[in-house]
Formats: structure tokens, C-alpha cells, sequence
């Protein structure tokens, strides 16, 4: 948890003290909100995200977003997967302009450091490819692995 002193220490009317949810929430919103980022998080996490991203834009992303927050700084990691088509040396350099923005702006945090993993290129139309692959090995086709 981080202690933002602001004018709040100066003045002697008291501390906040903002929570590692709160940023990884904000960081997740920018995230999501940033052209080219198909999904963030891995497995479980990015099927959570994916879903209470589209509903509250909030819940899921702390579980798929780490971040480090100090007294007045935060370092921020998250695993995406990315659009096809889409330069992901661009798309990580919009997604850290966003998140910094958002975060400084709301918290008042310098963030110093996001770190994106990308795990994985989207590409379209291949969501039903994998559903018909699953049935084929479910229903005893051969493979070549038992």
C-alpha cells in the first residue's frame, strides 16, 4: 500500500493510502480500453477479465495485472494477448502511455516501470477452430499422444 503524501502531510489533515487493487484496476481499464488488446491475463484470469471487463470494467483486473506500489511510485506487470495485424512494439508503447496517464492522474503515483508480457497473437475465427478440435479428440479419434 502506498502513503500519498501530496499537500495531505504538509497540511496535517491526514494520510491516504491507496491499495495495490486500486491500481491494477485503473491499469486494467486502460488497458482493455487500448485498440489491440485482445484480452488480458492467462487462463483463468483472462477468462474472469474478459468478462468483468465487458460488465464492471474493474473486478478481474487486479487477478491478471501485478503491480509494486511504494510510497510514491508503482511498478505495473500484466500478460496480454494481442490482436493479428496489430505492430506490438506500438500497441506496448500506447498501453504504457495509457496506463501512466490513467494512474498518475488518478493517484497521484509516478509509475515507473510496466513491464508487458505478450502471450499470445488473437487471431479471428480461430475461437471456432479450437471448439471443433476439442470435440474431434473428446469423441476417440487417434492422436499422437495417449
Amino acid at each position: 500500500m502506498a502513503d500519498v503524501d501530496g499537500n495531505a502531510e504538509r497540511t496535517g489533515r491526514g494520510t491516504t493510502t491507496i491499495s495495490d487493487n486500486v491500481v491494477s484496476t485503473i491499469a486494467g481499464i486502460a488497458i482493455r480500453e487500448t485498440d489491440g488488446v485482445h484480452s488480458v491475463g492467462k487462463g483463468a484470469s483472462k477468462a474472469l477479465g474478459a468478462v468483468t471487463g465487458r460488465v464492471s470494467g474493474s473486478s478481474g483486473a487486479g487477478r491478471s495485472i501485478k503491480v509494486e506500489v511504494g510510497e510514491k511510485q508503482t511498478a505495473i506487470d500484466v500478460d496480454i494477448e494481442v490482436e493479428y495485424g496489430i505492430p506490438i512494439h506500438e500497441l506496448a508503447d500506447r498501453i504504457r502511455t495509457h496506463v501512466t496517464d490513467a494512474v498518475e492522474t488518478m493517484t497521484g503515483l509516478e509509475v515507473v516501470e510496466i513491464n508487458i508480457n505478450v502471450f499470445d497473437v488473437h487471431i479471428p475465427g480461430d475461437d471456432d477452430d479450437e471448439d471443433e478440435d476439442e470435440g474431434k479428440s473428446s469423441r476417440g479419434q487417434s492422436s499422437r499422444v495417449q
